[in-house]
């Protein structure tokens, strides 16, 4: 197959080309005008721009165990629709959890069926399961999550930081990952009481300074141990000058936020609002700010979805209470139209948004062969109409509960047509693949 366009970005910039694909991989990328020629010719409108599928490496499919919450079929869906290719999938909250090999194989038996875009997955850190990271390791896992706090489901229990710093020290003996969960237990544990309908209330249930305390624990232990660390959806940007500093001294640390930090403001939730809710909390304009600063400067790395969700009972839609609501935000359809109707505005360049959502993520997890349009990668990529428009209708969503706080928003930028591995999703037939730690 080849394709042509004036706008494909490549890590040239955005530039005319035409990219000769063969058994799913990317075989030759030649100037526009060099006239390759293919079994199937694709050609881009004066309107679209080729960019590489989105890596998304924060997900959670729920399946199998609270499949109602979402599953393989509906996730993968969505992520195509949204121009995501490949997803990694976290380690709860499907029972079992992602925290033994049999647990892994069984969640691989119920995507390998389902799966419309790529699908890997990470391993969980939980107590007295040190002995099992090794072989979860060896069975394909991309890394290892943990959380420093109560993780909202009780099969999947959180690390002290000293049992954390232990299991670090077993993971860099084969160069894993350790990803976490930065909120202190004992800050969020003197902290207000979250109930009721306020969403100052629940804000001032999850401070900063259990985001703080945690990720000064996490670059610590990373320091003594040596062991590669990645600080999840961060939300409070006082975080950003000690991970900055942390960087600078060789601490192996890497950071990801979400869309919910960087386009939504704690100011404009309405009371009862729990389509909202998400731990760590959206905060105030002024730490959306510097969020986007800290990407800009390289502090923070990427930005992934951390797509949670629910069904719309747990969200207590009824009675609107923060304390009892499910945190989480269900985005993966929408994260690059979010991030590109913010960037846009704020004159930040489509190139610049597809290394923070598509290269860096795949990076991070060691995707290789992923996150770019380049010679040896696979053909991932999405059509995309960055001057086209939509209002997000729930109702619309491939997400399996239609439920959103960016209901009702007019977003920038439109994926027209996603190509997974040379071949288009057609939404009807799971052609996505299985994917392992170092076959990538």
């Amino acid at each position: 197959m080849v394709i042509r366009g004036e706008r494909i970005v490549t890590s040239a910039g955005t530039v005319a080309r035409e990219i000769g694909i063969r058994d799913g991989k990317i075989v030759a990328i030649e100037p526009l005008g060099n006239n390759l020629c293919g079994a199937q010719l694709i050609e881009l409108s004066a309107e679209e721009v080729l960019i590489p599928g989105l890596v998304d490496t924060h997900v959670h499919v729920n399946e199998p165990g609270r499949t109602e919450w979402e599953g393989f079929e509906s996730a993968t869906k969505a992520a195509a629709a949204g121009g995501v290719t490949t997803i990694v999938d976290m380690p709860l909250n499907s029972i079992p959890p992602t925290v033994n090999v049999e647990a892994l194989e069984l969640k691989q038996d119920a995507a390998r069926t389902k799966a419309f875009v790529d699908v890997g997955f990470w391993g969980g850190a939980i107590p007295g399961n040190k002995p099992e990271l090794r072989k979860l390791h060896d069975a394909g896992v991309f890394g290892f999550k943990c959380f420093l706090l109560h993780s909202g489901v009780e099969e999947f229990p959180y690390l002290e930081p000293d049992e954390m710093e232990e299991d670090m020290s077993e993971i860099a003996s084969f160069d894993s990952m350790m990803l976490v969960h930065a909120e202190d237990s004992r800050a969020i544990d003197r902290a207000p009481n979250a109930e009721g309908d306020h969403y100052d209330r629940f804000l001032a249930s999850r401070p900063r300074g259990a985001e703080n305390v945690a990720v000064a624990e996490v670059i610590e232990r990373a320091r003594w141990t040596g062991a590669r660390a990645h600080i999840l959806h961060l939300s409070s940007s006082d975080a950003l000058p000690m991970i900055e500093s942390a960087k600078r001294d060789g601490v192996k640390l890497t950071v990801e936020t979400c869309p919910h930090y960087l386009t939504l403001l704690a100011e404009e939730i309405p009371n009862g609002a729990t389509a909202f809710k998400c731990c760590p909390p959206i905060r105030e304009a002024s730490n959306r700010e510097l969020l986007w600063k800290g990407l800009e400067d390289g502090i923070i790395d990427c930005i992934v979805s951390d797509h949670s969700p629910s069904t719309l009972d747990l969200k207590d839609i009824e009675n609107g209470d923060f304390g009892v609501a499910w945190g989480g935000v269900a985005s993966l359809q929408l994260g690059l139209a979010l991030i590109w109707t913010e960037a846009k505005r704020r004159g930040i360049k489509l190139e610049t948004v597809l290394n923070w959502m598509s290269e860096r993520p795949a990076q991070i997890a060691g995707l290789h062969h992923k996150g770019a349009i380049a010679l040896g990668n696979d053909a991932d990529f999405a059509f995309f109409g960055p001057d086209d428009s939509f209002v997000v209708d729930v109702n619309k969503l491939h997400h399996k509960n239609p439920i959103s706080p960016y209901q009702g928003k007019v977003l920038a930028g439109k994926v027209r047509r996603t190509f997974v591995r040379g071949t288009e999703v057609d939404f009807k037939t799971p052609r996505g693949q299985l994917i392992r730690r170092g076959e990538v």
